[in-house]
């Protein structure tokens, strides 16, 4: 089987992402939605997070760089579970205007993340 590591969708009027049916096992635990270092999101699945990137914003509690990465990855964060039925997660308002995400999304995988960007 091969592997997806880039999709378009349109966001329907909810302004929900579904996640293409392949690739919904991926996001059983849950999906968290962050800032990107630039204009984009970063879409993880619950797991990841807890397992990858929680561990790294730990740190030296007075460490600028630890602060400033905990601040652009935290500030609008989102966590929900993905729509069993569907396979869609809801994208904040303040995300998308962050990304400038209008109506179209272009996803693509980036290691253990997926980076949501306008088309």
């Amino acid at each position: 089987m091969a592997t997806i590591d880039y999709f378009e969708r349109k966001l329907d009027e909810k302004k929900r992402l579904t996640i293409p049916a392949e690739l919904r096992d991926e996001f059983v635990s849950g999906v968290v939605v962050t800032r990107g270092y630039k204009k984009y999101l970063h879409l993880y699945s619950k797991t990841v997070w807890d397992e990858q990137v929680e561990p790294a914003l730990k740190g030296n509690i007075l460490d600028e760089q630890t602060a400033d990465i905990n601040v652009q990855f935290r500030m609008g964060k989102i966590e929900s579970p993905l729509d069993a039925k569907q396979g869609r997660v809801l994208l904040e308002k303040h995300l998308l205007d962050y990304a400038g995400i209008d109506k179209e999304v272009t996803a693509v995988r980036a290691g253990q993340y997926w980076r949501l960007m306008a088309k």
